[in-house]
């Protein structure tokens, strides 16, 4: 996959797989300069695709889009009620103590500093972060990551929160962190969810790009 391009995972009359690019918008931004994204991209070719759910515009990985309103629906409340599975990876600065754990820390928005989020044990949502570690190489540690609840930028902050920034992270990570990498080392490997229309169990894995 050359760099900003999609892939096309699988399509049927419902719902499309996709692979989403590091660097891309998964929706239009505010502002003329920030309307190329990956589901203006997708209704070019596929004119009914909806948005289920996002991916940060620095991550890459696996994204779902629908194709029709019932199957939206459907699949978003599948998102709302924690019923799919996601598994993502990444390579963290340093090494855990541990070989494995979860991190439990509630998240808000920082209104000092957008669209960074912050840990917010006051009025943050409950946030849970299971982890495990891959390999450790060079000083750093490969991860997988399965978040227990979707809030935005949740794998990240849970990370640098607990001294473990992902590599190329322009918003969390300190600066020799952030210089590891040319991106963020952050990637949506595997999803699992029913079908909104057969219920079949349906899972898909890419491969990590880094």
């Amino acid at each position: 996959m050359q760099p900003g391009d999609y892939l096309v995972h699988y399509h049927d009359a419902n719902l499309l797989i996709l692979e989403k690019p590091s660097g891309l918008l998964s929706v239009p931004g505010r502002g003329p300069d920030l309307q190329d994204c990956l589901s203006s991209r997708v209704q070019t070719r596929f004119p009914t695709a909806l948005v289920v759910h996002r991916l940060d515009r620095d991550t890459s990985g696996l994204m779902i889009m629908a194709l029709d309103k019932a199957s939206q629906r459907n699949v978003s409340l599948q998102f709302e009620e924690r019923k799919v599975q996601k598994v993502y990876e990444c390579i963290v600065q340093g090494t855990p103590k541990e070989h494995s754990g979860c991190i439990t820390l509630p998240i808000g928005r920082d209104l000092t500093r957008p669209p960074r989020y912050k840990i917010d044990h006051e009025n943050g949502r409950f946030s849970e972060t299971s982890w495990r570690v891959l390999e450790s190489q060079n000083g750093n540690t490969r991860l997988q990551m399965k978040p227990l609840t979707g809030r935005s930028h949740q794998i990240r902050l849970h990370l640098a929160s607990v001294d473990h920034p992902i590599l190329g992270d322009p918003l969390y990570a300190d600066a020799t962190a952030l210089a590891a990498a040319d991106r963020l080392l952050l990637h949506a490997q595997e999803i699992q969810f029913s079908h909104p229309m057969t219920g079949e169990t349906m899972c898909w894995r890419s491969s990590c790009p880094f």
